[in-house]
């Protein structure tokens, strides 16, 4: 009798039979991430960006009615813009997440602020984002912030889905958009659908793979559109279309196919190629053909680069990273919410994580899924979700939670703010209440925050990429905090960090047309006038290394006002 045992036995050969359980979960993990899409949406303000995300919302069935931005009477307001003070102003000032399920996949929509006031909030945001949609006016084609935003993404190889926007206003010729986004951008676009005229007389769009004509019905105000779809000769031969509109759209799209090119998701996936689509968010034309084709052609959720290379979605154990902070969502609670985008494994609630930062272990008991301001417990989330937890002041952007091997993902750089102002606070009576607002501003990100070298000045200095950063500031510390303050403007309007710290401007010794002093991790940092006299200290102290990206910092807490 042979010695040798079956597989799963217990002899000296015996093979160990796989886990059930274990495949069990690798096949739902991998299920769960092929019917996942995260993306967020950029563009210029007043391109359409919060009424688009509204429509999307609207499809997906997760609101029944949409909202309009500048809401009259009884409209409803969008879902995204929950701050009170953005409900004001008509802009969005913060980012949002926005959770909801369409066509048997699960879409993480992340909306973010278009002012350019608030573009660092947008940087962070995409950090966690997979794909982007890159909104655009018809009549105005690329605009300033769009082209800054579309570096970040190209910086990120993030894949790009463009949507030109307000066909049903007089705009551009389609052709000529396209040409400024390749000519401009060096991005190569491939139309998966052209517009059956424009302004008054936008009928509908032609599907390119399909050659299906896709005709629009004006719907009720924030309901969905009719559409009726036809095969080109059903369109032709109907009077739902001007001959004449049909017949440019169609030669339109032979010039286009006769360019040669092919739709190639590896490129655009690669963020080389942009599919691109028309339509218009205000009256839901084209925008459930977009949301369709979107979930075909996007990029799932993909790796992560931490600093110990790549860390895969399907990776067994569980990780995420904290992009954003928000203060007082729910103003009755002043409660603080870390979002954290999910990379791999699966999350549970009640799972304890180790935070990579401080090596501690935290139990996360109460995950919430987000959906704009509305919140609900969540049981379990896969990669490319984002989940809300609660932050007793423990989590700083950038920082990571994981379970088994340790991992710990690149962190997110702060960059160089323009405009600079002391913050007083006239009421010493206020003054815990004062810090207490100022340090969890500066921790979700809302504004940076700097101190003077002179022990005896504590009053902060906010740094900002726009003015209106520094009023929505002061706006939350009364509202949020109770807190009235003063703003006075400093003369500075550019910031660099000292790559060498101290002692790399001890060296140096004494420096002139320039202000020292320090962030809230104790590094210095220059502030100059204008550019010119940055530009005379580099050459009177060339050895002296300066950075307009303030180092990521990994294990060191910041200090507080």
């Amino acid at each position: 009798m042979s010695s040798a045992s079956t597989p799963g036995g217990s002899g000296p050969y015996a093979v160990q039979a796989p886990d059930p359980s274990a495949e069990q979960a690798h096949l739902a993990l991998v299920a769960a991430v092929a019917r996942r899409r995260n993306f967020a949406i950029i563009s210029h303000p007043d391109a359409g960006k919060t009424t688009l995300t509204e429509k999307l919302l609207l499809y997906g069935g997760a609101i029944q009615q949409a909202g309009a931005v500048k809401a009259k009477g009884e409209q409803r307001k969008v879902t995204s813009d929950w701050m009170e003070l953005e409900k004001q102003r008509g802009i969005s000032i913060t980012s949002t997440v926005l959770q909801f399920d369409y066509a048997g996949s699960t879409i993480n929509l992340l909306d973010t602020p278009g002012h350019q006031d608030f573009s660092e909030d947008t940087y962070r945001t995409l950090a966690a984002a997979d794909n982007a949609v890159m909104l655009e006016d018809a009549a105005k084609g690329l605009e300033p912030q769009t082209r800054k935003l579309f570096e970040v993404c190209r910086m990120r190889k993030i894949p790009i889905f463009t949507f030109i926007n307000k066909m049903d206003r007089p705009g551009r010729e389609p052709l000529e958009l396209l040409d400024e986004i390749e000519q401009e951008l060096g991005l190569a676009c491939w139309p998966v659908n052209w517009p059956i005229g424009s302004g008054d007389r936008f009928r509908g769009v032609i599907d390119r793979r399909s050659r299906e004509v896709i005709l629009f019905q004006r719907a009720e105000r924030g309901r969905q559109s009719e559409e009726r779809i036809l095969s080109v000769t059903e369109a032709a031969s109907s009077e739902l279309v001007e001959p004449e509109l049909l017949a440019t759209a169609l030669e339109e799209l032979e010039l286009l196919d006769g360019a040669g090119a092919d739709l190639d998701l590896e490129l655009v996936h690669a963020g080389e190629l942009s599919p691109v689509f028309f339509g218009s968010a205000m009256t839901n034309f084209g925008v459930r053909p977009f949301l369709d084709a979107f979930l075909e052609l996007a990029q799932k959720p993909t790796a992560r680069l931490s600093h110990d290379g790549v860390v895969d979605p399907l990776r067994p154990e569980f990780s995420g990273f904290v992009f954003k902070l928000q203060a007082n969502m729910d103003p009755r609670h002043r409660d603080r919410v870390a979002f954290v985008r999910v990379c791999s494994g699966k999350f549970e609630k009640d799972m304890t994580v180790r935070h990579a930062r401080s090596g501690r272990s935290i139990r996360l008991s109460r995950p919430q899924k987000l959906f704009g301001q509305e919140r609900e417990v969540v049981e379990d989330a896969y990669p490319g979700d984002v989940i809300g937890l609660n932050n007793p002041g423990m989590f700083a952007i950038g920082d990571t939670l994981y379970t088994g091997t340790r991992v710990e993902f690149e962190g997110i750089p702060c960059f160089s703010p323009e405009i600079f102002a002391w913050l007083r606070n006239p009421n010493p009576s206020a003054f815990k209440s004062f810090r207490k607002g100022v340090n969890e501003l500066r921790e979700e990100g809302a504004v940076q925050v700097l101190y003077d070298t002179d022990a005896s000045k504590r009053d902060p200095i906010l740094a900002a990429v726009g003015q209106l950063q520094l009023e929505v500031v002061q706006y939350r510390l009364e509202n949020e905090y109770g807190v009235k303050t003063r703003i006075e403007p400093m003369e500075f309007n550019v910031a660099r960090w000292v790559c060498g710290g101290w002692p790399a401007l001890e060296q140096v010794g004494r420096i002139f047309n320039c202000k020292t002093v320090r962030d809230p991790w104790d590094r210095p940092v220059l502030l100059f006038r204008n550019d010119w006299n940055l530009n005379q200290l580099s050459e009177d102290h060339p050895s002296l290394e300066l950075s307009a990206v303030a180092p990521v910092v990994s294990g060191v807490e910041p200090i507080a006002l």
